[in-house]
């Protein structure tokens, strides 16, 4: 691979993507959210990119595909790190104009979103913690399916009627979405010993964060803005350490879980694969 540095100019790539209908299970128009309301969605969640001093992303090119041109998104600081690592071992001269830094996820889209009718424009690659991988292929296979790939989100059902397990917080009833199985796993733990009757009902679904970010594009469902992605603790510290801020940056997640029963979700047989 090449490495350069360019301005951003980039294409989001999807990975995996359903249906709306699928994955919710509702009935949706066809207005989409506006990029405007997705960005809010998406802009308490720091990620990490390898950048120089004007902000321009270090890209890899195609050896053989001079066309294609990628930069990393990385959901985990020491990724980046370690990413940033092998540059200095292989291209000592670019590292030394290069930084890893941390930028919004909701920054990403809006960019992205801005360039994607350019044609062989730059993709922004998403570079999942692969813990958490591990644990989406865990979840998937003890269904005897295949976790197709992606950055995991982690989102609990439970109940009677298998609702989603929220969250009040700031005095709005949300439904969060984890990026580490381990934080949601904490609030389960908790949920259960306040609700034993409900302990066994208890399950884990994973959705990819590019489905995720798919379905805020297709569809206008309201129900659409409950959903908050968490990310984990270990990021927003070390984005702090940066002296990063985002809008409306996310504090810990300090509320029990609870049943959701006001939002309906239907399942289907290709509904995102849950674990008891």
């Amino acid at each position: 691979m090449i490495y350069k540095i360019v301005r951003f100019a980039a294409t989001l790539v999807l990975v995996g993507v359903v249906t709306i209908a699928t994955w919710l299970g509702s009935g949706l128009t066809s207005l989409a959210l506006s990029t405007e309301q997705i960005v809010k969605s998406l802009q308490t969640v720091p990620v990490f990119t390898i950048i120089d001093a004007q902000g321009a992303p270090l890209i890899a090119i195609d050896d053989k595909n001079k066309s294609q041109k990628v930069t990393g998104v990385f959901i985990n600081q020491d990724d980046a790190n370690k990413f940033f690592d092998q540059v200095q071992q292989r291209n000592p001269d670019i590292a030394k104009k290069v930084k890893v830094n941390p930028v919004s996820l909701g920054e990403i889209y809006k960019v992205a979103e801005y360039y994607q009718s350019i044609p062989e424009s730059l993709i922004f690659a998403y570079v999942p913690t692969q813990k958490e991988v591990q644990e989406a292929e865990k979840i998937f296979g003890s269904n005897g399916q295949k976790y197709t790939g992606g950055v995991p989100l982690f989102i609990a059902r439970g109940g009677q009627e298998n609702n989603y397990l929220t969250i009040e917080q700031n005095s709005q009833v949300i439904i969060p979405m984890f990026f580490a199985l381990s934080e949601l796993q904490e609030r389960i733990e908790l949920f259960k010993n306040q609700k034993p009757e409900l302990a066994d009902t208890i399950k884990i679904e994973v959705i990819p964060l590019e489905v995720f970010i798919a379905t805020l594009k297709e569809s206008n469902d309201q129900n659409l803005s409950r959903f908050v992605l968490v990310p984990s603790e270990d990021t927003l510290k070390a984005a702090k350490s940066f002296g990063a801020k985002t809008t409306d940056a996310p504090k810990a997640i300090d509320d029990d879980l609870k049943v959701d029963k006001s939002f309906e979700s239907k399942t289907t047989n290709t509904t995102p694969t849950t674990n008891k």
